[in-house]
This record gives structure tokens, C-alpha cells and sequence, in this order.
């Protein structure tokens, strides 16, 4: 185990590139953060490293995260979906992505943008958190809290405070990396940098 990285990818190789590459890097792209928004519906109660592993057929299963085409799915689409062996086949999950779809599109057009919405709840900057240990990372904020709160009044399911925090901080709303993490340093240096 690298002593420069966080604990929690253990040894597996897609958790590590996933820590690496991906968590807590600022997105600013719908696409992306729709996708995100998603997975993190789907892992509702499961592990990360479960969604992941999944993660290549969800984006098949699912248009390759375009909310417009999942906003238009119908019964056909639903009853594909919860028979593909290669997702997460639960009912309410699938129900919730084609409706939270819907209200994407709707935040879009209110806002300009989805990036432009979501980011407001911190701001328009990412937190950055100085953790030394996992167990001082919460399951959730004030932040969250809030973005819960605003999601559900809209219409969008399965986006409790812990799953918007998950959320934050895979769209890297949050640094939580732990300090001696080297990816800790290089996002604060990204987010840092003039625009």
C-alpha cells in the first residue's frame, strides 16, 4: 500500500485508478456530472467498488449518460434495463434515473446549465477538507444537506444528503483527499490555478 495515497482503493486496480484519476478532480461538464448523479443513485446501499466494476455497462445500458435520450425512455427501455444481467437491476433505481433525467433537463434549461446549479452550493469553488485519518471524513455536510433538500423539492429521487456528499465528492465539489495523499496537493494545485 502507498503511504502517499489514500487508504480506501485498497489493492484493487480499478478503485486505485478510479482515486487517481477521477475522485475529487473539479467537473464542470453535464455530461459528466449527470453521469456521477447516477452512479451514486445506483449505490444506494452498495459498495463504490460494485458500481464500478459495473460502470462500462451502465454506460451502454444507459445511452452513454445523454439525459435527453433517457429522459424520453418508456416502458421498453425500463423493462430492457431491469432484465440487463451487466447493471444494477433495481426498480426503483432505474424508475429514478429516467425521472431524475427529466428534471436535469428541466435544471438546465432554468439555469443555463447543470454545472451552473449544482456548483452554487459551494459556491463555484471546491471545499478543500484537511483529513488526516478516514474516519474524520464525514457522510455528509451542510453543503449536502442543502443540495438534498433543493434535488428533492425538485423532484429527484434518491438523492439523500450522503449520496449528494458522495457526489461533491467525486465531482470534486470537495477535496477530501487525506493530507499525505498525493492527489491532495495536485487538486489544490488545479483548483488554484487561474482560469
Amino acid at each position: 500500500m502507498n503511504k502517499n495515497k489514500c487508504s480506501w482503493p485498497g489493492e484493487d486496480r480499478l478503485m486505485i485508478v478510479y482515486h487517481d484519476e477521477e475522485w475529487g478532480v473539479p467537473v464542470h461538464d453535464d455530461r459528466t456530472l449527470f453521469e456521477y448523479m447516477i452512479l451514486d443513485a445506483f449505490q444506494a446501499g452498495l459498495s463504490w467498488n460494485t458500481v464500478l466494476k459495473k460502470r462500462e455497462n451502465f454506460r451502454k445500458a444507459f445511452d452513454n449518460f445523454t439525459p435527453e435520450k433517457i429522459a424520453k425512455y418508456g416502458e421498453k427501455d425500463y423493462n430492457r434495463l431491469l432484465t440487463d444481467a451487466g447493471i444494477i437491476r433495481n426498480r426503483a433505481k432505474i424508475n429514478a434515473a429516467i425521472s431524475n433525467a427529466q428534471r436535469f433537463l428541466e435544471i438546465q434549461k432554468e439555469f443555463g446549465s447543470f454545472d451552473k446549479y449544482i456548483w452554487q452550493f459551494t459556491n463555484g469553488k471546491t471545499k478543500t477538507n484537511k483529513f488526516k485519518n478516514l474516519s474524520e471524513i464525514p457522510a455528509k455536510s451542510s453543503e449536502s444537506d442543502e443540495m438534498s433538500k433543493d434535488l428533492i423539492k425538485r423532484g429527484f429521487k434518491f438523492v439523500g444528503s450522503t449520496i449528494c456528499y458522495a457526489f461533491m465528492q467525486a465531482a470534486g465539489m470537495v477535496n477530501d483527499h487525506l493530507v499525505n495523499c498525493s492527489c491532495y496537493k495536485r487538486i489544490n494545485d488545479l483548483i488554484d490555478r487561474p482560469s
